[in-house]
């Protein structure tokens, strides 16, 4: 690595770490410095422990993250232990589909949130993730707790990937940042929308942004506001009389907050379902059989499953690519659309 001439870990016990900066290191900020010389950290959390005393710049505390320092300069810093979690351990019945040192891929089901909130304190992914994990979490910045880098509706179900240290949330953080432009990052959907879209294979590509309206929907907007926003989106079938509903895959070039259902509500083909963001295309119900609308209704979700999610690994840098079937609610609303009236 430029720049690094020693690297010892064990000078001042377990969780010190040493460098020193080679004769001909550029001249930079401390907390670059720091990042170069221990990648398993994140820049962000060696800005903190700068602030809070714990480096050593040749010996003396330096308190500046941009600090100049440069060839022949001695770096030490003191990695204090991980700090209990805030959210309580709570056991939960979690679909595990690959888990190792660094990550875990979990199999979410409709209803679970992933992160405690306002009105979601306990019961949620982290809470089962804190007890399942127990000592195998090494603390993202500084806690010990689950990384989310990337989240699901709480009434989506699907793949999702979490990191159980700093060096995997950062690796895995870059990854969904860059959308797969330069990596194997891949997310795709399943949904079941209303009507079947013309054509049937397409981009949908509309800029998204909290609505002015209600804040706690999203909305497409134009002009310069917004949030770029890009689904790919193929239809795999048309189901119930007259193509009343279809089978669409969606895959998403970037991963805004509920960019699935609002892209394709504005296509008019909302997912069924949703009553946020497909609410006025309720009546469409009418036009189903009865065992389907019953099956609609045992649902009572948006019809949205994260099928395939991929990446590469934050160490290793293997790639890694898992499938997850339908859900048996969605699979028995497809059976029953399927068997007609």
């Amino acid at each position: 690595m430029p720049g690094l001439h020693d690297k010892l870990t064990d000078a001042d016990g377990p969780q010190a770490l040493h460098a020193i900066l080679d004769d001909d290191a550029v001249t930079e900020r401390l907390d670059r410095a720091l990042a170069r010389a221990f990648p398993e950290v994140s820049r962000s959390r060696l800005q903190d422990l700068i602030r809070a005393g714990h480096v050593l710049r040749n010996g003396t505390v330096s308190l500046d993250p941009s600090v100049k320092v440069g060839p022949g300069a001695e770096l030490a810093v003191a990695m204090p232990e991980a700090v209990a979690p805030e959210p309580a351990a709570e056991r939960l019945d979690l679909v595990i589909v690959h888990e190792d040192d660094d990550l875990i891929v979990i199999d979410k089901p409709a209803g679970l949130v992933v992160h405690p909130a306002p009105g979601h304190d306990s019961g949620t992914l982290v809470n089962g993730l804190i007890a399942h994990c127990g000592a195998s979490l090494s603390g993202i910045g500084g806690v010990r707790r689950p990384g989310i880098v990337h989240r699901l509706d709480k009434d989506t179900s699907g793949l999702l990937v979490v990191a159980k240290n700093d060096l995997a949330h950062a690796g895995l953080t870059a990854q969904f940042a860059d959308h797969g432009r330069t990596g194997p990052l891949e997310r795709a959907y399943l949904a079941l929308v209303w009507g079947v879209p013309e054509p049937r294979i397409g981009t949908i590509e509309a800029k998204l942004a909290r609505s002015v309206r209600n804040r706690e929907k999203i909305a497409v907007v134009r002009g310069e506001t917004g949030r770029h926003a890009i689904t790919h989106y193929r239809t795999e079938a048309a189901l119930g009389q007259e193509g009343t509903v279809a089978l669409v895959r969606c895959i998403l070039e970037t991963g805004r907050t509920h960019q699935i259902r609002v892209h394709m509500s504005h296509r008019g083909h909302p997912l069924l379902g949703d009553t946020v963001y497909g609410g006025a295309f309720k009546t469409k119900a009418s036009r189903l059989s009865e065992a389907a609308r019953g099956a609609l209704d045992t649902m009572g979700r948006q019809a949205l499953h994260a099928s395939v999610l991929g990446f590469a690994h934050p160490r290793t840098g293997e790639t890694l690519h898992f499938e997850s079937p339908l859900p048996p609610d969605m699979r028995d609303l497809i059976a029953k659309l399927r068997a007609g009236p």
